[in-house]
């Protein structure tokens, strides 16, 4: 069942938001050379928790991390360690915060020291920016996914055949599932009132993944290069409304 929020909802999940946003934008002005991913979750937690705000990932059964952070060919679910950034690494930063009950979630990819991959990135920039314009009362949920399979595809490279964005509200993880491909004009029709994590996950190979020892990691089979880029998208009626 598809969750409607109300205004006041929305209004409280813009204030979490910013908590989200502003975490996030700690997290990668951190990410540098020689800094460890367990530095970045150490300052990410202890940000989200003076804002006022729970980390959202620390209410997942089973984890106990504010981020998933991922390097390289890793995807989602990465566990913060003690690897240390060098220069090409794509870091792959994924966080979320419940604030007066109700979580938003968002994520980015950077690229450390080096400029070889800014097309990659820009691409999963661009898949989100453009699916987030799609948010509008009586567009259909396919259109959504329509236009990040669209920004990643038209650069070679490929999405996710089996990770999504999803609703967000109380739950972290509310129906619908959002793929990152699919047709216009198709499934879910859109109304006031819904909130969607509106996630891209993409790479530069084959979207065939595997799970790493740890039962959360998730990469590329192949190795290729993984990007990652999320926003909390909520549907107005005066269009749509970036909460990230």
């Amino acid at each position: 069942m598809i969750t409607v929020k109300t205004k006041e909802e929305i209004s409280i999940m813009s204030q979490g938001g910013k908590i989200s946003k502003n975490a996030l934008k700690l997290a990668l002005e951190m990410s540098d050379l020689g800094i460890t991913l367990l530095e970045i979750e150490k300052e990410v937690s202890k940000f989200i928790e003076k804002s006022g705000a729970i980390c959202s990932f620390k209410t997942v059964p089973g984890y106990h991390h504010a981020t998933c952070i991922n390097v390289n060919s890793g995807l989602v679910h990465g566990i913060p360690n003690n690897y240390k950034l060098k220069a090409g690494d794509l870091i792959k930063i994924d966080l979320g915060t419940f604030y007066k009950g109700f979580h938003t979630d968002t994520s980015a990819t950077k690229e450390i020291a080096t400029s070889n991959e800014t097309k990659f990135i820009q691409a999963g920039i661009n898949a989100v920016e453009n699916a987030a314009k799609s948010c509008i009362v009586g567009n259909h949920l396919g259109d959504v996914s329509y236009e990040m399979q669209k920004a990643i595809e038209i650069d070679g490279y490929s999405v996710s055949r089996t990770l999504v964005g999803h609703g967000i509200g109380k739950n972290l993880h509310e129906e619908p599932l959002i793929p990152p491909y699919g047709k216009k004009g198709t499934g879910l029709l859109l109304k006031e009132g819904y909130v969607f994590a509106i996630e891209i996950i993409y790479q530069k190979g084959s979207p065939i993944t595997k799970i790493l020892k740890d039962n959360w990691t998730i990469e590329t089979k192949d190795g290729s290069l993984g990007g990652l880029h999320e926003h909390t998208v909520a549907i107005t009626r005066d269009g749509p409304l970036i909460l990230t």
